[in-house]
C-alpha cells in the first residue's frame, strides 16, 4: 500500500501526521508526507520520507497569527489565495513522484480530494477536531457550545460555505492540472462527485469526546495519535534543576497563537501564577508570551516536548489547540484553556464537560484574577481525580494503530469495487 499523507498548519496540524506516518511505516506500507518545508527536518528525523510543500504557506500562517490587529489579519489574509494555489500543485507533484493508492489528507490540504479522484484512489479524511455533521454538538469552530440538536446539526453547513472561499483556486487546479470538471462552489468537501461519503477518521480520544451515536459507520475515532520525542530530547540543565528544587509547577504556554500583546499577556500570567502561589514554567512558543524578568518560581521555556514536560507538571494551561489538549490529559493533568479562535473554545467546553478542568477562560476576557481563579480549581481534588483517572485510559490506547488498521480496511474496499468494475 502507497499513502501520501498531506497536511499544513501549525506545530499542531503536522506532528500526529507524522506519528501516524511512522505508524503506517512500522506496518510495511510505503509512505510520504507533504507538509511545508519548515517542518521537514521534524519529518525526516522521525524517518518519515518527506514530500515538498512551500513553506509560504507556513510564513503566511504565522505572520496571520502574529498580526497585531484584525484589520492586518485580513490584509495578509489576502495573500493565502495564490499561496493555496501553489500548494495545490505541489501536493499533485507529491502525488505524480509516489503514484498512491490512498491519500490521507487534513482538510487544509486541499488538493488531496480532487486528487483522489484523479487518480481514482481511495482517500481518507484525517482530522484531530469532528467535522462531520452531529445532533450532539456544534460545528467545532462555533464558540457557542449549546445549541440544540437540530441547530447543532445545521451548523456543519458552514464546512462548504468556508471551502466555497477557495472554490476559484480548487477549480482552477481541477480543470487546468488534473483535467477534471469544475465543481459548484458550494460542493461539500466530505462528499465525492458520486455522492458517496468521504471515509473519515478523527484522532482525538473518545475517553474526553464519546463519539456521536448518529454518525455512520464510515466515520471512526481512532484515539489520539501522539509523536513521542521524550525519549530523544535532552532537557536544559537549568529546567532539571528548577523542576527538583520545588513541587511540580503549572505549565503555562499558548503555542503559535498570539504573537501580538505578548508582553501585557506575559504579565497577566505571571501576576496570576504571584496569586495562586505556584511555581510555573512559561513557554514562549510562537510569542504568545513574550517573559524576560521573571521571579525566582517561573521558569522561562522555548518549546520542550509535550510528553517529556506535561507528566512533571502539577496542572497545564494552554490555548486548546487539539494537540496540546490531548497531551495534557495523557498526562493526566488538569487543563485550563484559554482560547483564542476556531476549535479552541470547543475544546473549552469539552473540558469543562468532562470535568478535567474548569470553565475556559477566553484571551478577551483574560485577567489576573480569572487565570488565578482557574488554576486553583484545577487543582481541587475531584478535578485531579478525574484527570489522573483519564490519563490512565488516554495511556491505553493506540489511535496510530488503530488509524492504520482502517486504513488498511479502506484500502482493501477500495482494492475490491476496482477489481469488480474491471
Amino acid at each position: 500500500m502507497r499513502v501520501l499523507i498531506s497536511t499544513y498548519g501549525t506545530r499542531g496540524d503536522v506532528q500526529p501526521f507524522i506519528a501516524l506516518a511512522k505508524a503506517l511505516k512500522a506496518h510495511g506500507h510505503a509512505v510520504a508526507l507533504c507538509t511545508p518545508t519548515g517542518f521537514r527536518a521534524t519529518v525526516e528525523r522521525h524517518g518519515v520520507p518527506y514530500a515538498h510543500m512551500d513553506n509560504a504557506v507556513l510564513e503566511l500562517t504565522e505572520a496571520v497569527l502574529r498580526a497585531p490587529t484584525r484589520a492586518e489579519q485580513r490584509r495578509l489574509f489576502k495573500g493565502f489565495g495564490a499561496i493555496v494555489r501553489a500548494g495545490l500543485e505541489d501536493e499533485w507533484r507529491a502525488a505524480q513522484e509516489l503514484e498512491p493508492d490512498v491519500l490521507v489528507y487534513h482538510s487544509k490540504a486541499l488538493g488531496s480530494h480532487h486528487i483522489a479522484e484523479k487518480l481514482g484512489a481511495a482517500e481518507l479524511l484525517a482530522m484531530p477536531l469532528p467535522l462531520t455533521p452531529t445532533r450532539e454538538f456544534p460545528v467545532p469552530m462555533l464558540p457557542a457550545f449549546r445549541l440544540g440538536g437540530w441547530l447543532n446539526a445545521l451548523s456543519y453547513k458552514l464546512i462548504p460555505l468556508a471551502n466555497a472561499v477557495w472554490a476559484g483556486a480548487t477549480n482552477d487546479f481541477r480543470v487546468k492540472s488534473l483535467g477534471l470538471a469544475p465543481l459548484s462552489r458550494f460542493a461539500d468537501p466530505l462528499k465525492k462527485v458520486d455522492g458517496s461519503a468521504v471515509p473519515a477518521l478523527y484522532g482525538f480520544s473518545e475517553q474526553l469526546l464519546p463519539r456521536p451515536a448518529d454518525w455512520p459507520p464510515h466515520v471512526q475515532v481512532t484515539g489520539c495519535w501522539f509523536l513521542d520525542e521524550a525519549d530523544s530530547w535532552t532537557p536544559p540543565a537549568e529546567l532539571r534543576a528548577f523542576l527538583e528544587a520545588g513541587p511540580p509547577p503549572v505549565y503555562v504556554g499558548f503555542g503559535s497563537m498570539g504573537g501580538a500583546h505578548a508582553d501585557a499577556r506575559a504579565a497577566t500570567v505571571l501576576k496570576a501564577v504571584a496569586l495562586t502561589g505556584e511555581r510555573a514554567v512559561v513557554a514562549t512558543g510562537w510569542g504568545g508570551l513574550k517573559a524576560d524578568a521573571l521571579p525566582r518560581h517561573v521558569f522561562r521555556l522555548d518549546a520542550a516536548p509535550h510528553d517529556w514536560l506535561f507528566p512533571r507538571m502539577s496542572a497545564v494551561v494552554h490555548h486548546g489547540g487539539a494537540g496540546s489538549t490531548m497531551a495534557g490529559l495523557r498526562a493526566g493533568k488538569p487543563t485550563v484553556i484559554c482560547p483564542f479562535l476556531g476549535d479552541q473554545p470547543f475544546w473549552g467546553h469539552v473540558v469543562l464537560r468532562a470535568g478535567v478542568g474548569p470553565r475556559p477562560v477566553p484571551q478577551k476576557s483574560l485577567t489576573a484574577e480569572r487565570l488565578a481563579e482557574a488554576i486553583r480549581a484545577a487543582h481541587s481534588p475531584s478535578v485531579r481525580a478525574l484527570a489522573e483517572a483519564m490519563g490512565e485510559r488516554i495511556r491505553a490506547e493506540d489511535g496510530a494503530a488503530r488509524a492504520v488498521q482502517l486504513i488498511e480496511q479502506e484500502h482493501s474496499r477500495w482494492s475490491h469495487r476496482r477489481h469488480a468494475a474491471t
